[in-house]
């Protein structure tokens, strides 16, 4: 029934197939035959890996256009990835100061990384379904998704991105910490050793507490700004999910340079606040056309990392 429910028809429940197919054949492929040992993911490796995500990804939008919808189904499919797989940019800054606060070795990024993307697949799930069945039985809901979006960009605009989080204040980290076994040492890239009949947690799995909370606490503006694009559950999972997946790579790809598209922030509010009017609009009986919502949105994500390299950033803002 839940399933019948996700899957509006026959043509829907093969692409969702291909889709676990592909989700699972990552799985088996990611950690059991190319990454058993540890290791450090070169920038070339990073760059393959973030190619390959993106063309599944627009593979998988030509089968909603080919096979469940037309233009306007992958255009929507669309609008959803390039959201999410924007505002993932922000999860990126987030992950690397968590790595960096516990000094974990780049060799352990990758397999940290990983258990913290198929958390995300599970987690994001429980946010969609769940936002959907609201959504089912209070469509009122969606406006106030639009208010909170319009919200978040307004503060996203006007936050200084030097403000730094100091994941040593994160109450969950405080809760882990006082009620759990913690080691000091990282024990090779493991999570939980038992040690003398005891079971010991290294910092490494606070690491992975972190990042997953860090997740949530993203997809709070993700998970509404998709709904706000289309309340079609498959598309908003699927989009999101591809998304989140390219996310590790596009990590490795961009944590060296990240700070140099320092206007992609003020991209992000645009959207979030464009997006959220958009629903707003509704209830004046305006629909803003997914078209033009498409168009929008990768003008403002193109626009912002062209002016970021173009315009020099101040020398104050270096300094700070």
């Amino acid at each position: 029934m839940f399933l019948s429910s996700f899957l509006n028809n026959s043509n829907e429940t093969v692409l969702f197939t291909i889709f676990g197919a592909v989700i699972l054949l990552f799985l088996i492929i990611d950690l059991g035959l190319f990454n058993k040992k540890a290791h450090i993911i070169s920038t070339k490796s990073a760059l393959w890996q973030s190619i390959f995500w993106v063309v599944i990804s627009v593979a998988f939008g030509y089968l909603i256009y080919a096979y469940n919808g037309g233009a306007e189904a992958s255009l929507t499919y669309f609008s959803a990835y390039l959201t999410e797989y924007a505002l993932s940019v922000d999860n990126i800054f987030v992950i690397l100061l968590i790595l960096r606060y516990f000094k974990v070795q780049e060799a352990y990024y990758h397999n940290i990384l990983f258990w913290g993307i198929l958390g995300a697949l599970l987690f994001r799930a429980i946010f969609i379904f769940v936002g959907a069945y609201l959504i089912s039985q209070f469509y009122w809901i969606l406006y106030i998704f639009g208010v909170f979006l319009v919200y978040s960009g307004i503060k996203i605009f006007f936050e200084d991105e030097e403000d730094e989080i100091d994941p040593g204040k994160n109450p969950i980290l405080k809760f882990a910490r006082k009620y759990l076994n913690i080691t000091k040492g990282d024990f090779g890239g493991r999570f939980v050793i038992r040690k003398k009949g005891k079971l010991l947690f290294t910092p490494l799995f606070l690491v992975i507490i972190l990042i997953e909370t860090t997740d949530l606490i993203f997809a709070v503006d993700s998970i509404p700004a998709a709904f706000a694009i289309t309340q079609s559950e498959f598309i908003i999972y699927t989009s999101n999910i591809f998304a989140v997946l390219g996310l590790r790579a596009k990590f490795f790809l961009l944590a060296g340079i990240i700070d140099k598209f320092y206007l992609l922030q003020k991209g992000l509010s645009f959207i979030l606040i464009f997006i959220g009017a958009k629903m707003l609009l509704e209830i004046f009986d305006i629909h803003i056309p997914i078209m033009l919502s498409f168009s929008v949105i990768i003008a403002t994500l193109i626009g912002s990392i062209v002016m970021s390299l173009v315009i020099p950033k101040r020398a104050e803002e270096h300094a700070s």
